[in-house]
């Protein structure tokens, strides 16, 4: 097939969603495919291609910070450029398939996914409507709440325009607390807070997308993921931490933390957290022709909480998604070969 595979944007996962597209690439040529390889928001696009089976294959290194977007109203300028009109829409136009390499920001909101809905472009991933779901987390919790999940408490906050709510005042006094951009993913600008200074100080670091803080309280126990392939829930990954939150840097540096796959947990855990996966996957809008990741976090008693579902979870070497793939006996150019063929359906 001729596929396209849009990465990098306008994010702070940029670096990732390079890496992640690389990484596609190399699966692509070697399933026999044509792939041209496009970042709508650089100023040349097209990063390589077409590339056919046996050419070589770049790579892309994730730096240990997101990068700078001091630029991010230029680089959405370009993206919104490439998608509507040009040569890249005619790459779009023109390929089998679409593969997205997004991550974070317009990538993974809903806005590409509206864009090339209404251009009559065929791409892997859930649609504009689930991705729009999922993005918002506190959205996305009431959701799942809602249908029954197990979710901790938060509170919503949106820093400079007033104190922090009473609500969020409380879980700080019975602290610890976590507090995250209520719109960003790969844990960037995730913290834990132990005091009301503290959590001053990090709603004057962070800006998010949305403009809006989510404070949740500090779950203490082990840390799980897992990943929905379609209708299968992929083998539960634990996620063996040596700091106090999965931080950018924990989660994209080889060897800053064990990821463990099959998670070494008694079987009626397992099979909890993949029914709560597929619950959540399919609450949020997902359907049997997308993937997903769902995100667990245990509490003092030993009871998973579900944190976030990840529309376009990450695809690179060290990614939770491929690492799961390979507990369930797939090769990475299996797992983006059934990518492919879920968006064929």
């Amino acid at each position: 097939m001729r596929v396209v595979i849009l990465c990098g944007g306008e994010s702070p996962e940029r670096d990732v969603s390079r890496a992640s597209g690389w990484s596609v690439a190399r699966a692509l040529l070697e399933r026999g495919h044509e792939v041209v390889l496009v970042d709508p928001a650089a100023a040349v696009p097209v990063l390589a291609g077409p590339l056919t089976p046996g050419d070589a294959v770049d790579g892309s290194a994730v730096g240990k910070e997101p990068p700078s977007l001091s630029n991010r109203r230029q680089l959405r300028e370009r993206m919104h450029t490439a998608l509507t009109g040009g040569p890249v829409l005619d790459l779009l136009h023109d390929a089998e398939m679409v593969f997205l390499a997004l991550h974070g920001g317009w990538g993974e909101d809903g806005h590409v996914q509206a864009l090339l809905e209404m251009a009559g472009v065929r791409f892997t991933g859930a649609g504009s409507a689930a991705c729009s779901a999922a993005w918002h987390k506190g959205r996305a919790q009431a959701v799942l709440g809602a249908a029954g999940l197990p979710v901790p408490e938060r509170v919503l906050w949106r820093p400079g325009t007033y104190e922090a709510p009473q609500d969020a005042q409380r879980l700080v006094a019975a602290g610890p607390v976590v507090a995250k951009p209520v719109a960003d993913g790969s844990s960037v600008s995730v913290h834990r807070v132990d005091s009301l200074s503290q959590l001053a100080r990090v709603a004057a670091e962070v800006h998010s997308g949305e403009g809006e803080l989510l404070v949740e309280p500090f779950l203490p126990g082990r840390e799980f993921t897992v990943a929905v392939v379609g209708d299968q829930a992929l083998p539960v990954v634990e996620i063996e931490l040596t700091t106090p939150v999965f931080d950018y840097t924990a989660k994209y540096q080889p060897g800053a933390v064990s990821e463990v796959c099959p998670a070494r947990i008694p079987d009626d855990l397992t099979s909890r957290l993949q029914e709560l996966a597929l619950r959540a996957h399919r609450a949020l809008g997902f359907g049997g022709d997308a993937y997903s990741r769902t995100d667990f976090r245990c509490d003092t008693g030993g009871e998973p909480m579900c944190l976030e579902v990840n529309a376009l979870p990450g695809m690179t070497a060290t990614s939770l998604l491929p690492r799961a793939a390979i507990g369930a006996g797939w090769t990475y150019p299996d797992l983006v070969q059934r990518i492919i063929d879920l968006a064929m359906r």
